[in-house]
Order: structure tokens, then C-alpha cells, then sequence
């Protein structure tokens, strides 16, 4: 079976997430366990239904897999873990997706559960970072030798060049934070829920500049579930279902550095004037850009709503700064982005929460953030990996 062939072949059948908050004084393997209790109720599954399991978290703020397992008394038939990273999301579904097909397990719970508050060293960056020394250079372009000790510092150098090269400004960026803010203030799981405005965004401090307070999310302890089947599996539980339409793998290599798209010019690529083109995640859905009814993209920082908008073909290279103005990404907008707040406001559950909200929205259950009708609904991100779903 070629990837093509899975087609809608797959669905979301629950979901479910822990409370969010700074310091919950729980363990990532206790918000777990909730996490995946809620979304198996939502869907009518009991535990014993749960034979696959795939996590994108582990030391020092979760639990490996086995463990999970092991305490949770789940009964499974395969397993996997990856490292706890954003860019990771994507992946896991796409990998559950295609297990479920080939007949690997029947229904798999893919999750991130996070405990920052219990850290005793730093996950990423400065000494310690046991994340970041996965890899030369850190997880996220780190590279002390430079000053480039947090992830903070890799998204602040495609923000400085970004603005240099397009003539955009920080104050431009301030309308992705204002505007996830508002989309928080209307959901009642969100940490940050008190608005914002663009001069409440360009008064907080620099942390990495150009990149103010505002332009980073949240560091907190939470957990969110999403448990992928059959379509056919799907049609018979307790809610509608959510299907998998188009998958696009996670892209690595000199031209990619995980804040922006090739020919930025920044790391090891190459400058070139970027093209994106039909993306292979619309051709397998059979969709174009202008049919998204809304976007979701792992916003760690703000610059990457910008940089996901152009790498998709949403915007060209340099118009992302002007996409973002007057309200065109909030409710009621063209495009509506992070309905939930986003990891700015909402909570940072590596992107899981989002894929939630995503589920949610398509299933028509979020109250007063709803969009109206809503049936295709993308995850892309500026790594390049991405997800349709449409409602059932």
C-alpha cells in the first residue's frame, strides 16, 4: 500500500487533555493517564481497547513509553517514542495512521504529556541541556560557540533577517500574539486568557531581540490525547468521526533549519528565492491552499506563524507580515489560526493540544471560539511536515 492510498483511510475517534497550568504539582505520568482516560471516553473505548501507544515525550519532562505503559496498566501490541519536540506531531499521527491500516493495532493513543515545573536543569540549552545534546548543535540550531544557547536565539536570527530582508517589524509580529490571545480569552482550558495589545506586545521586555516576552509561549505542566483508528473503525464509536486526508512527512537536511524554509540563507542552506508550490499534503488530500478553512501551526514563537504561512504556500516569501494584519487570522477572519490560543496562550503540549482544538472545531463543539462550518482544517508547520483533516 502506497502512502497515497491512505487517503481518509484513517481517523481521529477521541480526544482528551489533562488541566493546563504553570505549576500543577503533577507528574507528566499522572496527567498521562488523564489525558488518555478522557479521549477513550470520548470515543467509548475502555482501556483494554488501547493496543497502541505513540509519544513525543521522555526524560526530563515525561516518561518513556514502556513506563507509560507499564503504570497505566495498558496492554499493547506496538509502541513508539520519539523525542518531546513539536516537530514530532505530526509524525506520530501519520505513523499511527499507517499502523492502524496495516493492521499493527486496532487503536493508538498519541500523546504528549509535559512537567516543566519539575525540571531540576534546563531541557534545552546551557549546560545540562540533556535534549539538545541529542545532536551537534542542539535541537533546535543551538551552537554555544555563538551565543546560540537557547531555541529562543535560532527563532530571534530568522526574525532579525526576516525583517531586514522584507522590511517587516516587530510591531507586524505583535498581531499573532494579539490575535491568539483573543482566541484564548474565549477558551476556558487556556492559561493566559487575559488580552493583549499590540502596545501591551511591543512594551514587554526582549528576551532574545528581536523577539519580545510576547513572542514566546508559555512554559507550564500539561497533557493532551489523540487516538487514531480505521476509518471504518471510527463510523461505529460514540463521536463523529475526524479523517486524516493528507499526510506530509517531517523534511531534514542542510537546506532545513526548523524556524523557516529553504533558501533563507540561515545554518547551513543555501539563499535562494523559495517556490513552494502544491505542497504533497494537498495532492494527496486533493485540496489547494484556498480551501483551508483554518490553519494550525506550533507557534514556540511567534515568527513561525509567518514563516509556516509562506513555506505553505499561503503567502509568498515576504508577504506574511501584511497576511497577519486586520484581524485575517482571527475568528471571523479569512484564515483563522491557533483557535485555542495557541502555545502563546493556550498551554505548550508540544503542539497536541492543538490537534484537540483541530478535532473539536471539525466536530463543531467549541462554543463561542467556533468556526462557522468548518470542514477542512490543515496542521502545517514552518519545519515542513503537515496534516488535513476533514470533518466527517
Amino acid at each position: 500500500m502506497s502512502l497515497w492510498d491512505l487517503r481518509e483511510k484513517a481517523a481521529i475517534c477521541g480526544v482528551g487533555h489533562s488541566p493546563y497550568g504553570r505549576r500543577l504539582n503533577r507528574s507528566a505520568i499522572d496527567l498521562a493517564g488523564e489525558a488518555i482516560r478522557q479521549a477513550a471516553a470520548d470515543a467509548g473505548l475502555r482501556r483494554d481497547d488501547l493496543d497502541g501507544l505513540i509519544v513525543s515525550f521522555g526524560t526530563p519532562i515525561g516518561a518513556d513509553a514502556d513506563t507509560l505503559a507499564y503504570v497505566l496498566g495498558l496492554k499493547l501490541r506496538c509502541y513508539l517514542q520519539t523525542w518531546a519536540h513539536g516537530r514530532f506531531t505530526a509524525s506520530c499521527i501519520q505513523w499511527a495512521a499507517m499502523a492502524v491500516n496495516a493492521g499493527l493495532a486496532r487503536y493508538v493513543a498519541c500523546m504528549a504529556a509535559v512537567s516543566f515545573s519539575g525540571l531540576r536543569k534546563p531541557m534545552m540549552g546551557g549546560a545540562g541541556d540533556t535534549e539538545g545534546a541529542r545532536e551537534g548543535g542542539g535541537g533546535h540550531g543551538e551552537d554555544p560557540v555563538f551565543g546560540m544557547t537557547s531555541p529562543g536565539a535560532g527563532a530571534a536570527l530568522v526574525a532579525r533577517k526576516y525583517f531586514a530582508r522584507y522590511g517587516a517589524t516587530s510591531r507586524q509580529l505583535a498581531a499573532v500574539a494579539v490575535a491568539f490571545r483573543k482566541h484564548a480569552a474565549l477558551n476556558p482550558a487556556a492559561i493566559m486568557r487575559e488580552p493583549i495589545s499590540v502596545e501591551d506586545h511591543q512594551n514587554s521586555r526582549f528576551v532574545c531581540e528581536p523577539l519580545h516576552l510576547l513572542d514566546y509561549c508559555l512554559i507550564n505542566d500539561g497533557a493532551a490525547c489523540v487516538i487514531v483508528t480505521t476509518a471504518e473503525r471510527a463510523r461505529d464509536l460514540r463521536k463523529p468521526p475526524v479523517y486524516i486526508s493528507g499526510m506530509q512527512g517531517l523534511p531534514a537536511g542542510r537546506e532545513e533549519f526548523i524556524w523557516t524554509y529553504p533558501g533563507f540563507g540561515i545554518s547551513q542552506q543555501a539563499e535562494y528565492d523559495y517556490e513552494p508550490g502544491l505542497q504533497p499534503v494537498y495532492q494527496m488530500a486533493g485540496v489547494t491552499p484556498a480551501e483551508i478553512d483554518a490553519l494550525f501551526t506550533y507557534d514556540a514563537f511567534s515568527i513561525l506563524v509567518w514563516t509556516a504561512l509562506e513555506r505553505f504556500g499561503f503567502c509568498r516569501p515576504g508577504e506574511a507580515a501584511a497576511f497577519t494584519q486586520e484581524g485575517r487570522i482571527e475568528l471571523g477572519g479569512a484564515l483563522p489560526m491557533n483557535t485555542n490560543g495557541g502555545l502563546l496562550s493556550e498551554a505548550h503540549i508540544m503542539g497536541w493540544n492543538h490537534q484537540v482544538e483541530i478535532v473539536r472545531q471539525l466536530r463543531g463543539e467549541c462554543g463561542a471560539r467556533q468556526i462557522a462550518n468548518a470542514q477542512i482544517i490543515q496542521w502545517a508547520n514552518a519545519y515542513g511536515d503537515s496534516l488535513i483533516y476533514r470533518r466527517g
